[in-house]
């Protein structure tokens, strides 16, 4: 079955780093684009990324364009949110997510706080 799996983040002070990590299974990595949210409270789902496998067919979002990257490991079935110079407005639940035919898998997430 699919599964996909966020996990990696925490608490973490304005300015500072973290790395999360979606582990996917279940289906053929590399033939499905990766998407990366979040979500805060009282706020909508927005994308901030969507990796199709290759730096060229990577999207980011403009407020994370400058400070997020997206990376994979393929032998891990894993795609990874690097996230540098953070800021408290980036407090939020991160999800990543898959459209595989008519249907959307989504992670449980992982919640990231940024402090000032």
């Amino acid at each position: 079955d699919v599964q996909l799996q966020a996990s990696g983040g925490g608490l973490v002070q304005a300015g500072g780093s973290l790395r999360l990590s979606c582990a996917a299974s279940g289906f053929t990595f590399d033939d499905y684009a990766i998407g990366w949210f979040r979500q805060a409270p009282g706020k909508e789902r927005e994308l901030i990324s969507c990796f199709g496998h290759s730096v060229e067919d990577t999207y980011y979002a403009d407020s994370a364009k400058a400070r997020f990257t997206v990376s994979s490991d393929n032998a891990k079935n894993t795609v990874y949110l690097q996230m540098n110079s953070l800021k408290p407005e980036d407090t939020a639940v991160y999800y990543c997510n898959a459209v595989i035919g008519y249907r959307t898998y989504w992670g449980q997430g992982t919640l990231v706080t940024v402090s000032s």
